[in-house]
């Protein structure tokens, strides 16, 4: 039942701003590691933000400074404002959950859907 939807995503011009919401529900606690991850035509899949239960943040060094990770655990959302968007960051978002703090870099109990960043020059 436990289900992530993101929300946010659109068309932008370079040096613009988004702000992606990720709500989860049908988990009765607030998973322990969130993460932000995107994945671009071409592309691996990468590791945007990773954020803790309470809020401790690790940044890829690609947006360090310019994206920020935040959650509302009393409204099970996740939230990554991202501003001075560069075409380089046109990619699909994921958010994905996982109760556990141990585990392997990417492995993930669930993942939304994605939603579309698409940044023009």
């Amino acid at each position: 039942q436990v289900q992530l939807v993101e929300s946010g995503g659109g068309l932008v011009q370079a040096g613009g701003s988004l702000r992606l919401s990720c709500v989860t529900s049908g988990s009765t606690f607030a998973f322990n590691v969130m993460g932000w991850y995107r994945q671009a035509p071409g592309k691996q899949r990468e590791s945007v933000v990773i954020i803790t239960r309470t809020g401790i943040t690790t940044y890829a060094d690609s947006v360090k400074g310019r994206f920020t990770a935040s959650r509302d655990n009393a409204k099970n959302t996740v939230y990554l404002q991202m501003n001075s968007l560069k075409p380089e960051d046109t990619a699909v978002y994921y958010c994905a959950a996982r109760y556990s703090y141990l585990g392997e870099a990417g492995r993930y109990d669930y993942w939304g859907q994605g939603t579309q960043v698409t940044v023009s020059s």
